[in-house]
């Protein structure tokens, strides 16, 4: 469930949708158990849901116009890592480069980064070939490079 849950984040961006998403993707696990393959991941079978459940729900909120405020996102660790402020200010850095990605590279980087599928695996998921799986994930891990090279002006401030 915690991999869920940071997959949905991920996607969604936000901790309520997070969890609504998963809440979803559960309920359709169950609708449809007789749809699962006895042999494969079970993970990797929930994030595919997730995924698909996820684009559904962009596309109605593109004809819709609806958006989710970044602002009013919360990420918790529970305090288990960013403990010192540095840590806070580095994970706050790291969750706004990585919500500034690119859809489709973002679910690439969350699957491979964090949620640690290999390329075949988060291939399957997404439904892709393992080459664009590669191709993304190489162009996010650049993007996220470029965006934490230039410090946001908190950072310029703390620096002087």
């Amino acid at each position: 469930m915690p991999r869920l849950r940071r997959f949905a984040y991920a996607l969604t961006g936000s901790g309520d949708a997070g969890d609504d998403l998963v809440q979803t993707a559960c309920e359709r696990a169950l609708r449809h158990a007789d749809q699962f393959r006895p042999g494969t991941r079970m993970d990797s079978w929930m994030f595919r849901i997730m995924q698909n459940l996820w684009l559904d729900d962009r596309r109605r909120q593109k004809v819709r116009g609806t958006r989710v405020d970044p602002e009013r996102t919360e990420l918790s660790d529970d305090g288990q890592s960013a403990r010192r402020l540095d840590d806070r200010l580095t994970l706050a850095r790291i969750r706004d480069a990585v919500d500034r990605l690119p859809d489709d590279q973002r679910a690439v980087l969350v699957l491979v980064a964090i949620e640690g599928l290999n390329y075949r695996e988060t291939a399957e998921v997404l439904d892709l070939p393992m080459g664009t799986v590669m191709s993304r994930l190489s162009r996010a891990r650049s993007r996220l490079l470029d965006i934490m090279d230039t410090p946001p002006e908190e950072a310029r401030a703390w620096a002087r």
